[in-house]
């Protein structure tokens, strides 16, 4: 298949201005670190999130590895397919985005540390944090690789809500966590989930905000 046609979303926005590269440069530290402190928020309360973040975390409890690392190992085989189906600057800015994530998510549990923080409340806000975050990259032509990728494509190319097709992924794997955690948290991760991409689904919409 070609790779992906937006012409008709500029069609759709002809006065959107486009991005210069300091504002995707802001863009992408700014997204990346809201969903960095959410990430931290979740790992510090025993939570999960969806899409290779949550593959990610799976690992990550179940071997006790490196969290940032093994973020940047599950997205490096999707990096062909941004390419392919998104085009150069896309990819780009998606590989950006995922290593200031293997950065960042090292980096802050030194920075920021939590003495008290209520599981229901890391799941909402966490989610919301993270939300935000990919809401951001996502009006600036970025991802956090992985299943970001297959969503936003399917998005772009069929009108499809981004949001929507990531949160019954996301709750698929997040479902997964009962092999490793216990099912008050596996719940509460499924909150989480449900709060991160509602935000996407009510605020990332086909024509709604296109500045490419």
């Amino acid at each position: 298949m070609h790779r992906c046609d937006t012409s008709y979303m500029q069609s759709s926005a002809p006065t959107s201005p486009r991005h210069r590269t300091y504002e995707d440069m802001q863009a992408l530290f700014t997204g990346t670190l809201f969903v960095a402190l959410g990430i931290s928020m979740f790992g510090q309360t025993g939570l999960l999130t969806g899409g290779m973040t949550g593959v990610a975390f799976l690992l990550h409890y179940a071997t006790g590895w490196n969290f940032g690392l093994l973020f940047f190992a599950v997205n490096v085989p999707f990096f062909g397919l941004a390419w392919k189906r998104m085009g150069k600057a896309f990819t780009v800015k998606t590989g950006i985005a995922v290593m200031l994530m293997t950065l960042l998510t090292n980096v802050l549990p030194k920075l920021v540390h939590f003495d008290v923080l209520n599981p229901v409340f890391s799941a909402i806000m966490g989610g919301l944090l993270m939300g935000a975050g990919m809401l951001i990259l996502f009006r600036h032509r970025a991802s956090l690789g992985g299943l970001n990728v297959l969503v936003l494509y399917l998005q772009e190319r069929f009108g499809w809500r981004a949001g929507r097709i990531q949160m019954a992924l996301d709750c698929a794997i997040v479902l997964c966590s009962f092999a490793v955690v216990e099912w008050w948290y596996t719940a509460l991760s499924v909150l989480g989930a449900v709060v991160l991409n509602q935000t996407l689904a009510t605020n990332h919409r086909a024509g709604r905000y296109m500045a490419l």
